[in-house]
């Protein structure tokens, strides 16, 4: 037995030094999607709910290629060589990108026409302009001329009208023209397609045919000779554009707001990265828009089918409720509706989360909202990374503002792809009085917090809210997220110390006074997790019980998957749900063969972020270390942000975390995909069986722990027994 241990060590030891210990985060993304696009097929969902997960797959799809691919691909320009931990340069990523990403594209089509087919079934139909009859040639003659028409701008394209801009993200029709009367040249004609207006055109009802949609693009194509009059197509097509959209500052920048309302203006206008072109297009046609656009070679994507499938999301019409997710309203915690919908007396009375979205948004805005009104409230300080131009939140921050409290909002405009929405609200802010700071310029400030600060009797009493995801009323009815409220001095001193940090400092000072029980990114929250795994593997290496629970949206960073491999070889059982990327290698003989890792992607989108330490007890247990945090495990949020990791202490909410949220997420096999060493995955049960257990569905029927009422009976999911599972059995 010594010398089989002493071989594991070895083992262990150059496992532990190589770079295939870690996947590849572009490859895992890709992978992530993949999955994604699976719920397309998945038959236990509405059919309209299907179509949405290809919309969703495709977006996803577009975000990841004008910024993960887009900046692998100047890296490459540039001539960087440099590997990632995986030991993979910018040259071999891009190229392994580019294969998977075109194997992915190839499903979607599939998928589509999959869907199509099964859309025609239930009398929901994308026509073509072949199959229309004259009454409704003559409807959509009219409704062009009167909608479609006045915003369109055909344009020659010749030596004197030279290839127009196309913004990122934009379609485009090409026509091959040539002119009806003798003498005149051929041309290639080019019409924009207009950027707000639907893509999808709905024809007029008929009873027997049922919803009938036809594409933009079509109707483009087949009132041609109104665009170009004198001329006669002889071939067309569509093609599509994504340029790189990431935004880099300079760190110097003396106005960061002028800073970014001109990188804003520049994004429209990126490097192309890719181009996607009807697989139609006659060659002539294809050569030329490739040649006057001015692309590389591998810009070129020729896809045979539909393009732009983001858009397939406005075929989803509201009069077929019946092919959609049954109507879902979150709950209002009864704790609250005993208080006489008082925020604060319910705080003061005890801790308490509310799970969204299970659990209505509607109780952080009127958390905000009492604050504003409140006569004794004396301050306010609120993060917003992301949220809407009509936020409530930031209506009660006005209000608040206007009535003369002392109200601080840091806004993050660095937020990616919401820039725009949150410098209008910035602005919105400061015209109320609100004072307004954006964080630095290094890190982006990630954290959800809101300090509320009320006078009572001879002292000042604060109220905390400490949330997993954004301000975001709309985002928050679909992503699962943990909101707690506390009223709890010490998190309250660590909330407003952590705004001071942001307000007052270029960046967190190393000197500075420790937080008392929250955890912050980038100075300590890093640390913090790899001590606490630490700390597990020497209960394990002690004869104590031990292990890791966590869910996370992204598993990256080399120094924390390092830790929780020196725990898997000390025996520590750890279990992971992670949603999308994962870089870590699950199940790897004397690496990490006690490491599970599940994803789990179904109705809602799984963003809270959770991990409970078994502190020398067997999980679950009252004794385990629980925390909730803003932060994935990735070298970005743990070292490039301002990120929270607060400890969940409160008994009862100790244990609706811990036994209730988390084994109900351990235990999902309905939904949940488990992950081989070699970052593959295979659903844990097929859809069709449908006799699983659900987190979504258990989390709809049951109310929360700490939330309910004196009346109301929680049933808590029964305990996880963790074991392999065998995919012979599952498949």
């Amino acid at each position: 037995m010594p010398e089989a241990a002493e071989t594991d060590e070895k083992t262990a030891a150059v496992l532990m030094k190589s770079p295939d210990r870690f996947l590849n985060r572009e490859l895992s993304w890709l992978r992530f999607n993949e999955r994604v696009l699976e719920e397309a097929h998945n038959i236990s969902h509405p059919l309209l709910e299907r179509l949405r997960f290809l919309s969703i797959s495709a977006n996803n799809l577009d975000e990841f290629f004008m910024v993960r691919y887009a900046g692998l691909r100047e890296q490459y320009r540039a001539g960087v060589t440099k590997v990632s931990q995986e030991g993979m340069t910018p040259g071999q990523q891009v190229e392994a990108i580019e294969k998977q990403s075109a194997s992915l594209m190839e499903a979607q089509q599939a998928c589509w026409k999959e869907l199509r087919d099964l859309l025609a079934e239930e009398k929901i139909h994308v026509e073509p302009t072949s199959e229309l009859s004259k009454a409704d040639l003559k409807w959509l003659k009219t409704h062009f001329a009167d909608n479609v028409f006045p915003i369109l701008t055909p344009q020659a394209v010749d030596p004197a009208h030279p290839f127009p801009f196309i913004p990122n993200l934009g379609f485009a029709v090409a026509f091959q023209l040539v002119p009806d009367q003798p003498g005149a040249e051929a041309m290639v004609g080019l019409v924009p397609m207009p950027a707000f207006s639907p893509r999808f055109i709905r024809l007029p009802d008929k009873a027997k045919q049922g919803i009938r949609f036809i594409r933009l693009e079509s109707v483009i194509a087949e009132f041609m000779d109104m665009l170009f009059p004198g001329y006669t197509s002889t071939g067309h097509c569509v093609f599509r554009i994504v340029r790189d959209s990431d935004i880099e500052i300079e760190e110097e920048a003396e106005d960061l707001i002028h800073e970014f309302e001109i990188l804003l203006k520049q994004r429209r206008r990126g490097r192309i990265v890719r181009i996607h072109i009807d697989g139609d297009a006659p060659d002539q046609l294809r050569e030329f828009i490739t040649r006057e656009i001015g692309s590389e070679p591998r810009d070129i994507m020729i896809l045979h089918g539909l393009l732009g499938m983001k858009s397939l999301s406005e075929l989803i019409v509201d009069d077929r409720a019946d092919l959609q997710f049954k109507l879902y309203e979150p709950r209002y915690p009864e704790r609250i509706r005993e208080m006489g919908g008082d925020c604060f007396a319910s705080i003061r009375a005890k801790d308490f989360i509310v799970h969204h979205p299970y659990e209505s948004f509607d109780v952080v805005v009127q958390f905000i909202r009492q604050a504003a009104i409140d006569p004794d409230v004396i301050a306010i300080k609120q993060t917003l990374y992301r949220t809407t131009l009509n936020s409530p939140i930031v209506a009660a921050l006005t209000e608040a503002a206007e009535m003369g409290k002392n109200v601080t909002a840091l806004v993050e405009i660095k937020a990616r792809f919401d820039e725009e929405t949150n410098l209008r609200l910035a602005r919105d802010l400061e015209r109320a009085g609100v004072q307004v700071v954006y964080g630095f310029i290094d890190y982006k400030t990630h954290a959800k917090v809101s300090l509320v600060v009320r006078r009572e009797g001879s002292k000042l009493q604060t109220y905390t809210h400490f949330g997993t995801g954004n301000y975001h009323p709309v985002t928050a009815r679909i992503y699962t997220d943990l909101s707690l409220f506390t009223a709890d001095a010490a998190l309250g001193r660590d909330a407003n110390r952590l705004f001071n940090y942001i307000t007052a400092y270029r960046e967190p000072p190393e000197n500075a006074p420790d937080f008392e029980k929250i955890s912050m990114s980038p100075r300590t929250l890093e640390k913090t997790l790899v001590d606490l795994i630490d700390r597990e593997a020497a209960n394990a290496r002690a004869g104590k019980p031990s292990g890791v629970w966590a869910k996370m949206n992204s598993l990256v960073d080399g120094d924390v998957i390092d830790a929780l491999y020196r725990a898997s070889q000390a025996g520590v059982p750890i279990n992971l749900v992670v949603r999308g990327i994962c870089c870590l290698r699950p199940q790897v003989p004397g690496l990490s063969e006690n490491i599970n890792v599940k994803s789990l992607i179904g109705r809602f989108l799984e963003h809270s972020r959770i991990v409970c330490f078994a502190n020398g007890e067997n999980l679950p247990s009252a004794k385990a270390r629980v925390f909730i945090s803003s932060a994935d495990w990735m070298q970005r949020n743990l070292k490039r942000r301002v990120e929270a990791l607060v400890p969940i202490e409160n008994p009862t909410v100790h244990r609706q975390v811990l036994n209730q949220i988390m084994i109900a997420n351990l235990n999902d096999d309905e939904q949940s995909w488990e992950m081989d060493g070699d970052g593959s995955f295979f659903r844990l049960r097929p859809p069709e069986r449908g006799d699983g257990f659900s987190a979504h569905r258990y989390f709809m029927e049951n109310p929360s722990l700490s939330g309910r009422g004196n009346a109301l009976v929680v049933s808590i999911p029964p305990r996880l027994a963790p074991k392999k599972r065998n995919k012979k059995q599952n498949a």
